[in-house]
């Protein structure tokens, strides 16, 4: 079994300020970086001459500037008055470009810090399974090339496609009498694949229904749970061209939701909650994920809106896309699971 790494949120947004009345334990480093041939550590180490350095992250996708997060404010503060405008010597003996980075976003009100694991077994969540290089670099520019030759719907963030069924984002649900056609031929090796996953007994012909998404960088989804009327208890997620970080969370059952965005079983926004329980695995292109059981009916999955991702020393850029597709089978009658608190069939609400 992987060993789980830490992963630490990315800064929210900064701001290149020339007010500089503001202070911050964070700075906006420009004219360094990994384009000019330093690395995070090798920043981390220069500025660790002012105070404690807790990271270096990429400022934008440049790799020429970057955000120098400290452990207080004196330290940066100190950094800021040494070396704004002045050659560093440090680092090859550029003159370095600094600001105060602030947050500008609401800070999320959960862990600092969270283990990104890279096997499903790390979740410790009943029903998740996973299997990288599910497919090879060639089958994934065939499929790729195949869904581009497809007219794309646009939504407010992203494109989709959907086959079989079409998925009412309005609804979250699908018209079990609109059946749109078998699925497409380019996905039947696929099909014949997923019918070998692990121990999910899923013949070819179970799956009905398939939505691709694309996602522009900074692009993710918000958390929520795939509707219990609408599908099965199998759903199957495979990433293409980029990868990006999931989470789950499991939310307690409270009458007040405080903190953080989510959608009940009926897409109803909860407002914001930070009643939850949080665990995240790490998703490269090509991989393949299966939500069954308690993961896919009792924990919501997510995908932050991060053009980045900070994976224990790692920082894994998003590329220009992500596509996922989406086999799901839609079900033709009531759920009767086990999870009658979030199950829509049941129509057991959240207290």
């Amino acid at each position: 079994m992987s060993k789980p790494m830490k992963f630490a949120r990315p800064i929210l947004s900064r701001t290149d300020r020339s007010d500089q009345t503001l202070t911050s334990s964070n700075l906006y480093v420009a004219n360094c970086g990994p384009q000019l041939g330093f690395s995070h550590s090798d920043i981390a180490n220069a500025f660790s001459n002012f105070g404690e350095v807790v990271g270096v992250h990429p400022a934008d996708e440049s790799d020429a500037r970057v955000i120098v997060c400290y452990a207080d404010e004196s330290s940066a503060r100190e950094a800021m008055g040494k070396w704004s405008g002045r050659s560093c010597k440090e680092l090859g003996g550029r003159i370095l470009h600094i600001r105060y980075s602030l947050v500008v976003d609401k800070p999320l009100r959960v862990k600092d810090v969270m283990s990104v694991c890279l096997e499903a077994s790390g979740l410790e969540i009943p029903g998740i399974y996973f299997i990288r290089d599910f497919i090879s670099r060639e089958e994934e520019q065939d499929l790729l090339a195949e869904v581009d030759a497809k007219p794309w719907k646009n939504l407010a963030k992203r494109r989709v496609q959907h086959y079989g069924y079409e998925f009412s984002y309005e609804t979250r649900n699908v018209d079990s009498e609109k059946f749109m056609g078998v699925l497409p031929s380019f996905v039947s090796q696929i099909l014949e694949r997923i019918s070998l996953f692990l121990n999910a007994e899923v013949a070819e012909n179970n799956i009905d229904q398939l939505t691709v998404n694309e996602y522009p960088p900074g692009v993710g989804i918000s958390p929520h749970v795939d509707t219990h009327s609408a599908f099965d208890e199998n759903i199957f997620s495979l990433s293409l061209a980029s990868s990006c970080v999931m989470e789950f969370r499991k939310y307690t059952q409270k009458k007040k939701l405080p903190e953080y965005p989510a959608t009940d079983f009926n897409g109803n926004n909860l407002g914001h909650c930070s009643n939850f329980e949080g665990k995240a695995i790490f998703l490269p292109p090509r991989s393949i994920l299966l939500m069954s059981g308690e993961g896919r009916y009792a924990w919501h999955h997510y995908i932050p809106h991060h053009k980045v991702d900070i994976v224990g020393d790692h920082v894994i850029r998003r590329g220009q896309r992500r596509v996922s597709f989406t086999f799901r089978k839609v079900r033709k009658g009531p759920c009767f699971c086990q999870y009658s608190e979030f199950c829509d069939s049941q129509k057991i609400t959240l207290m």
